[in-house]
Parts: C-alpha cells; sequence; structure tokens
C-alpha cells in the first residue's frame, strides 16, 4: 500500500497507520514547516518528503498511491476562529473545484489557509485513491454540507476525551470501513498528571460589560473542568492551557504533558533545533494518534 499524507505535521498519520499495524511500503508526506518536518525526520527516515501541496502533480509517482490523508488547515473554518471559511481576499467564497482552480490559475490572494481544502480534492480526482481519509474542526453548517457533498460521505464525529484526557472534538471523512465508535475509557487528568484536578481556562461567555463608548466587552469566566479532562490543546499556550491542582494552584501545562493529551510517543517532539514554541504549535496541529489508529483499522 502506498500512502499520500497531506499537511502531514509531525506525522501523526504514519504513527497512527504503524500503530494500527496497517502494512504499507511507502509513505509520501507534504508539508512546509521547516520544525515540524525535523520532528518527522528525526523519527522516522522512510517517509519520502515532497514539499507544497499545491505543487504535487501526478508525474511526481511511479506508482499508484493507494490512501490520501489529510488534516487540511482549519483556522479559517473553527467556530474559535475568523470562520472565513475558503473564502479569496475579496470575500468570495469558494464552493467548487472548478471555481478554485480557475482563482489560483488567475493568480487571486486567498484567505488563510482553509481554501487548501481543495488541493486535497484536486489530488484526489487526479491520483484516484482507493481510500480517503480527512480530519477537520467543528465549524459552520455551510462549510461541513460542501466538504460532505464533495467526499460523498458524512463525517463522523469523534471527542477526543474517549481515548485521552484532552476535550477535543474533530470531524472525520473517510470512505473505508469504520470498525466501531470509540469506547469511552474514563482517563482523568489526575490519572496521568500527578494532582490535578481537571484543565483550567476561559470557557464561554460569563457577561457583557457595558463602556462609557457603549460598547460592550464580554467577559470570559474562567473556571475548572467538571469532567477532568484538559480543554483542547491549541497551537500556542493561551488561557485554556492550564489545569487546576488539588492544592488549588493554577500552573500551564508542558510539552511533555500536552504530548500524552495527543497520545503521542514520549518526548515525540523533544528534538534538537525545536523550540518549546514550534513544539508547542507542532503537537497542536497534530491528530489524537489513539483516535485515528482506531478508525484507521478499518482499513484491514
Amino acid at each position: 500500500m502506498v500512502v499520500l499524507s497531506l499537511f502531514d505535521g509531525i506525522s501523526c498519520g504514519y504513527l497512527a497507520l504503524k500503530r494500527a499495524g496497517i502494512h504499507f511500503e511507502k509513505y509520501y508526506a507534504s508539508e512546509i514547516c521547516d520544525k515540524s518536518i525535523t520532528i518527522s525526520k528525526y523519527w522516522n527516515n522512510d517517509i519520502i518528503h515532497i514539499g507544497d501541496v499545491r505543487n504535487i502533480t501526478k508525474s511526481m509517482f511511479k506508482e499508484n498511491v493507494d490512501v490520501i490523508i489529510a488534516g487540511s488547515p482549519c483556522q479559517d473554518f473553527s467556530i474559535s476562529g475568523r470562520q472565513k471559511g475558503m473564502t479569496q481576499k475579496e470575500n468570495v467564497e469558494i464552493t467548487s473545484l472548478d471555481h478554485y482552480l480557475k482563482l489560483k490559475n488567475d493568480g487571486f490572494e486567498f484567505i488563510g489557509q482553509s481554501y487548501l481544502f481543495w488541493e486535497f480534492i484536486r489530488l484526489i480526482k487526479e491520483l484516484k485513491p482507493k481510500y480517503f481519509f480527512l480530519e477537520n474542526v467543528q465549524m459552520k453548517k455551510k462549510w461541513m454540507d460542501i466538504i460532505s457533498n464533495e467526499l460523498g460521505v458524512l463525517p463522523v464525529k469523534i471527542n477526543s476525551s474517549s481515548y485521552s484526557i484532552q476535550n477535543r472534538i474533530r470531524n472525520y471523512w473517510f470512505n473505508f470501513p469504520y470498525v466501531s465508535h470509540p469506547k469511552y475509557i474514563n482517563i482523568k487528568v489526575g490519572d496521568v498528571i500527578p494532582d490535578a484536578i481537571g484543565g483550567f481556562g476561559a470557557r464561554g461567555v460569563d457577561r457583557g460589560v457595558r463602556h462609557q463608548n457603549g460598547k460592550i466587552k464580554w467577559i470570559r469566566k474562567s473556571t475548572t473542568r467538571k469532567d477532568h479532562k484538559i480543554n483542547c490543546v491549541l497551537t500556542s499556550k493561551c488561557n485554556t492551557s492550564k489545569i487546576k491542582l488539588s492544592n488549588g494552584k493554577i500552573r500551564n501545562l508542558t510539552v511533555p504533558e500536552i504530548e500524552i493529551a495527543q497520545t503521542l510517543p514520549k518526548g515525540y517532539t523533544n528534538v534538537p533545533g525545536v523550540s518549546q514554541t514550534n513544539k508547542w504549535k507542532s503537537i497542536g496541529n497534530g491528530w489524537t494518534i489513539d483516535v485515528v489508529t482506531h478508525l484507521f483499522r478499518g482499513l484491514k
């Protein structure tokens, strides 16, 4: 089996396939973040890195690609982000591959990176793999419907809390058999981080405060999670990246702890030449390995 991983990051797809016991002859990876590539190459010297997804063509492969996997950029889809979705600079929404390719060929400027979903679709149509797999965030129904209609399948929604200490809801679109919905494993943050009670940080709008200029500033209330999980690991430290301890103290999570949250191998991002900031970013951009491992078992 030959695998092409788009937006490969630190090669979470490679780790999940290995963990699921799926044999593959070649694993091609498309990624442009130097630090993520550094982490990937440090552990996995058999991965073939092929650069920017926008430059990949069928002629680059001597063999048939059997599976294309991707976690296309989510920042412009996310309900906690700008929610611009797949849009070009003049706020024209891109709702088909033909529309995207015309804009691309005409040199139009795009907003963010979520429009790169259409590169995933382009390569599916060009390479015609037997199977595909796509991961992305919670988003507006409009964009969910466009993705589902384009792929011809509905997503499976899974919270990483089924497998880890992290609350992380993601959508997964794939066309291979669905083994089963993950059985919930009650892993609490205190089981892996001594004396921890739960994640701490801003969760939703608490109240609005009206200023003299008449505008309302919405205040977010920081609370401790009652489910004894941590908040979703993002690409940088923020006011949600904290835990509360049994002695009442609150502290930031560490890189080894968010590795645990993403069920990565211990010390996976502890690679020379990669800063703490870039380690955090790479982990936040990645997948919860055990969730994807569960889904990849359908490839057997």
